[in-house]
């Protein structure tokens, strides 16, 4: 799906600016699922650095060159008074807007420069990643043609959570945490596979033994019950429920964290 959108945003932007914006996109949200809360928003300053360009380049056809100053202000200025019969707000005012945003807390919160009294925390980090797919999200509705809908759809899809929970041994995935309950250590795994689910199988074969003989029974209850797990007849597949769950929980960390 990646190839997906970056064939579409080239055919706007130059090659260089998409695949900084898509790799910086991808490193932040590795690291704030892997507990990198700072790396995060320093990724996402990189992603600004990407995005400020491609909205020169869209707006007066050429871009301040990589590794060069941007001026972030005079241009948040600049695209705020283009024609609002040539753009459309998100280009004019929303993207640059959001994008200020996170500029700031990479600057002013301890993300990129050290201070004594400001410490990146999660709920910075999780602001960030959420404008950052945002933004993202808007570039692909805008030149994708899409609805917003489908848009974070996409951006989703380009995404694989990894959870330093789970260690894959040639396909083999063990959990690292051996004191999770059966429920908790089969939404690990689901969580791992993303949009790539897991069969019962699958999900049998990674179980502990004392799991497998009530494993259909508890898959049921995270799927029935508590709505955390999706089934589809052949594969089970963690909802946007499950994911909270083990990223508010932190279920995705190892035990030896502790």
């Amino acid at each position: 799906m990646r190839d997906t959108i970056r064939a579409q945003l080239v055919t706007r932007f130059d090659i260089k600016l998409v695949d900084e914006l898509l790799d910086a996109h991808a490193e932040a949200k590795r690291n704030y699922y892997l507990g990198g809360l700072r790396l995060s928003e320093v990724e996402g300053g990189r992603f600004c650095e990407s995005a400020f360009r491609m909205l020169q380049q869209l707006t007066i056809g050429s871009f301040t060159p990589m590794g060069r100053q941007l001026s972030t202000e005079q241009l948040i200025t600049t695209l705020a008074n283009l024609p609002t019969s040539q753009y459309s707000d998100a280009v004019r005012l929303h993207i640059p807007r959001a994008l200020r945003l996170v500029y700031d807390i990479r600057n002013n919160r301890d993300a990129a420069h050290l201070a004594d009294d400001i410490d990146p925390n999660l709920q910075d980090a999780t602001l960030v990643i959420s404008v950052l797919d945002w933004i993202l999200a808007e570039f692909i509705r805008i030149f994708h043609n899409v609805t917003a809908n489908e848009a974070h759809k996409l951006v989703e899809s380009i995404v694989t959570r990894t959870a330093p929970v789970i260690q894959d041994f040639n396909g083999f995935l063990k959990v690292l945490n051996p004191d999770l309950r059966a429920s908790d250590h089969c939404l690990v795994l689901l969580y791992q596979r993303g949009s790539e689910g897991a069969t019962f199988a699958e999900l049998s074969e990674w179980a502990q033994p004392t799991m497998r003989e009530k494993l259909r029974r508890t898959l049921d209850g995270l799927n029935h019950t508590k709505a955390f797990v999706h089934f589809d007849g052949n594969k089970y597949y963690i909802t946007r429920t499950g994911q909270n769950e083990v990223e508010n929980r932190r279920l995705i960390e190892p035990s030896y964290w502790a």
